[in-house]
Formats: structure tokens, C-alpha cells, sequence
């Protein structure tokens, strides 16, 4: 089986990444490295896996969660069609480390806007979470792995040691900026909300 560049790129095995995917599209949690912390991660189209997410963070659904894919094709479909400028100014950002608030489809998962008529997108460049989310061949729900309010893990064994069981795969890899999440900016305006 030929792999893609995505994949190439990325710094764990092609079995584990596989497995990782496997368990995704079963529904399951996986904890991975992403550009400054470890995650939690899980197909996004699934509601019961993103309901295992935010009560493993003692997170309110009515917050939000941040969706990240291997490619903006794979984030268009959450994005209001007539948002097109604010559109424009995500997509000439990625891929990189930036999430940008976008105005939602109205198709788009109310587990994923929460309260909100925007939806958290991001095109990660980061090598784990980009192979991961191309071999799922779907977007990922992927949040810092942490209980809401508390400083999000930096390592596979600390993700485990706080969630143990609640994580059925650990895919691994290492943050590119170890301790620095993504910034979030609002594409409508470009402002700032997470430095």
C-alpha cells in the first residue's frame, strides 16, 4: 500500500498510525502529539466518541471544539458558503498552527459549534495529526488533552496516567512547539481571541 506525502511526512510507524485509524472509525479516543500539546482526538462526524471527549475533559458542549484536517477540502464543507472573504483569509494561513473562527454552515455539527454560529478549523501542518486525520480520510475533534480549566499534558504517559482507560490508542508522535497551543483568530475580522 502506497502512502501519501501526508503520511510520509509523518514520524510514527504506518502500522500504529493504521491501528490509530482503526480505532477512530470504531469510535474510540485517541491521545496524540499535536503542534504544542497532546490531544484528544476523534472522528468529528461522531457524536458518541465526541461525547466521550468532553466527558473525559469535563468540558460544557455548549464551548466548542476545535476540528482539524490534513487538507482545507476536508474543512470547507463546516463553512458558510457565503463567508467566502473570511474563508479566503483561513485558507491562505494553512497549513500551519493557526485556527480560525469561521462562520458555520448550518449543516455544520452542533457538537461542534456548541453555542456558537462559528466553527473552530484548522489545516494542521503538523505531521502526526495530518497523517492521522488523511488515513481516517475524515476531519478530527482535536482538543489539548486536559480536564477543562487545567494546563493541557505534554507527553504520552501523562495523557494515559490522567485519562487511563478513557484513551483507547496513544498514536504518538512529538509537538513541534512543545507547551505552545495553536493561536486563534477570527476570520470574519482577523482579530485575535488566543495568542
Amino acid at each position: 500500500m502506497s502512502q501519501s506525502p501526508v503520511e510520509r511526512a509523518c514520524r510514527i510507524s504506518p502500522h500504529r498510525l493504521r491501528h490509530a485509524a482503526r480505532v477512530l472509525r470504531a469510535g474510540g479516543v485517541v491521545a496524540h502529539a499535536t503542534e504544542g500539546v497532546w490531544g484528544l482526538a476523534c472522528d468529528a462526524f461522531d457524536l458518541d466518541a465526541v461525547m466521550r471527549i468532553l466527558a473525559l475533559k469535563r468540558r460544557d458542549a455548549a464551548r466548542g471544539l476545535i476540528v482539524v484536517a490534513h487538507s482545507a477540502d476536508a474543512l470547507a464543507p463546516f463553512v458558510d458558503p457565503d463567508a467566502q472573504a473570511a474563508w479566503q483569509r483561513a485558507h491562505a494561513s494553512w497549513p500551519g498552527p493557526t485556527t480560525w473562527l469561521l462562520p458555520a454552515r448550518d449543516t455544520a455539527p452542533w457538537w461542534l459549534t456548541g453555542a456558537h454560529d462559528t466553527i473552530a478549523l484548522r489545516q494542521t501542518a503538523h505531521p502526526e495529526t495530518a497523517a492521522l486525520a488523511a488515513t481516517l480520510g475524515s476531519a478530527l475533534v482535536s482538543t489539548s488533552a486536559n480536564v477543562s480549566g487545567r494546563p493541557p499534558v505534554r507527553s504520552a504517559w501523562r495523557a494515559r496516567a490522567l485519562f487511563g482507560d478513557g484513551i483507547d490508542c496513544v498514536a504518538g508522535g512529538v509537538c513541534d512547539r512543545p507547551g505552545v497551543p495553536s493561536t486563534i483568530r477570527h476570520a470574519l475580522d482577523d482579530t485575535t481571541i488566543r495568542g
